[in-house]
């Protein structure tokens, strides 16, 4: 923690989450393909991430890009994938699913919540919740539903998170106390300490990514980006 504040590195491989490791953060979020807004890792990056560092690692399930309103299949294997890295020693699932109508799915969610928490695990509710208009009713679905947190940015505002700050805040003021809204979406070094203050939040999720190089560009995270961010507190 810094300033009292829970801090979540969201990771797109083994070498994001050893760099990771290595700042005073306090949790990690595996993901695979961050340039595609992060998918389901594979199993042998879980297993050699959590060889590698003691952080607390939630892992994304997320079967492919674009929205959240999944088929039959693709729920059943959302589920199997969540038990296999709960199994693996993932600490936590981050997922969402939504309905037809752009609601939180209330029977998928409970379904894989009580999944989740028959492991003593944590079930996060990842940035499909910015997708929905009426948060307020979202909020209360997710308590309903078991959720321990939600991922949110306060709307589709990425990457300006400026935009969301007033809805984080009410949020968290209203909430907070009853599932915890982790702020995330757009946190950047020149604006980190704007969030902190605005908002009120108690944790905050980053990526502190930069585009590399391997005959093709795909997203990690940066060192340098990282340490101004963690600076800049």
């Amino acid at each position: 923690m810094i300033k009292k504040k829970l801090i979540e590195i969201c990771c797109g491989s083994i070498e994001d989450v050893i760099l990771a490791s290595q700042f005073p953060v306090d949790r990690i979020e595996l993901n695979s393909a961050l340039e595609l807004g992060g998918l389901t890792p594979s199993i042998g990056t879980l297993r050699e991430a959590r060889r590698r560092s003691r952080l607390p690692i939630c892992c994304m399930v997320r079967p492919r890009t674009a929205g959240f309103h999944y088929t039959e299949d693709q729920f059943t294997s959302m589920c199997i994938d969540s038990e296999y890295l709960i199994s693996n020693g993932a600490d936590g699932i981050v997922f969402g699913f939504l309905d037809e109508d752009m609601k939180v799915d209330v029977e998928r969610t409970k379904q894989l919540v009580q999944t989740i928490h028959h492991y003593n695990r944590e079930a996060i509710f990842h940035k499909a919740f910015d997708a929905i208009e009426d948060k307020d009713e979202a909020c209360e679905m997710l308590i309903e539903c078991g959720v321990d947190r939600i991922l949110t940015s306060g709307g589709e505002n990425y990457p300006d998170i400026e935009k969301g700050f007033a809805t984080l805040k009410h949020l968290i003021d209203t909430y907070n106390d009853r599932i915890t809204i982790l702020v995330g979406g757009g946190v950047r070094a020149h604006n980190v300490h704007n969030i902190l203050e605005s908002t009120g939040c108690t944790q905050i999720h980053m990526t502190a990514k930069e585009i590399a190089q391997d005959n093709g560009e795909y997203t990690c995270v940066s060192e340098a980006n990282l340490d101004e961010i963690l600076k800049n507190f």
